[in-house]
């Protein structure tokens, strides 16, 4: 009957019969769900923990330069010099017409004054390698919360940036009013620009230059 039995079931099944059929198996039972109760309750727990992943935006404006021209004299160097930082895990660079941007992003765990103080000592110590032309960089701290959770991607045939932004303005309307929608930005695209023509005679006859009028 024995081996029958270890044939049919094997070890594996001689060691469930045993388990089952011992009056030890109801004490372990409830002894295991006490101490899971105990740890939930003890268990150290936070309402919004604090996970320090240090992000940064760069934006270098390059005013009058395609797109070709801004990588290939701002973001290829920009990206080479941004990954030579320590800690940096992530580079996202994007050339647009006008400006180039980066996005860099540290370890998990890495403090943020630390992580801004080598995005800024590295940026404003590479300056020189910046084309002609090229402006003053501007960066932006980014926290883990400020991180994006929807990306919506404009595009079509025959329209221009401009009338893809003012489309990307008419979406934006309509995400704002979505509650719980705590920022949108439009990225690229083309503004809105006035073009002021002055009359000089008529500067002249108020006594008037540019300047003093813009003022």
């Amino acid at each position: 009957m024995q081996n029958q039995t270890e044939k049919k079931y094997g070890m594996a099944g001689r060691i469930a019969e045993n388990f089952i059929n011992s009056r030890l198996t109801p004490i372990l039972i409830i002894t295991f769900i006490l101490l899971g109760v105990f740890s939930t309750f003890k268990l150290p727990r936070e309402e919004e923990p604090q996970i320090n992943v240090p992000m940064f935006d760069i934006m270098v404006p390059f005013y009058g330069a395609a797109p070709k021209e801004i990588e290939k004299h701002l973001v290829e160097v920009g990206e080479r010099k941004l990954w030579e930082i320590p800690g940096v895990e992530y580079v996202y660079s994007m050339a647009q017409p006008n400006f180039a941007m980066f996005t860099v992003r540290f370890e998990v765990g890495t403090s943020p004054e630390t992580a801004a103080n080598l995005i800024y000592t590295k940026t404003f110590d590479n300056k020189d390698l910046f084309p002609g032309g090229a402006g003053e960089a501007i960066i932006k701290y980014r926290a883990i919360d400020d991180v994006p959770v929807l990306a919506l991607t404009l595009w079509g045939e025959g329209k221009n940036d401009y009338e893809l932004r003012r489309a990307a303005a008419r979406i934006r309307t309509e995400l704002n009013a979505v509650p719980n929608v705590s920022e949108t930005r439009i990225i690229g695209g083309h503004k809105r620009q006035f073009i002021v023509h002055f009359h000089p005679a008529a500067l002249a006859r108020h006594r008037l230059t540019p300047r003093c009028w813009q003022g």
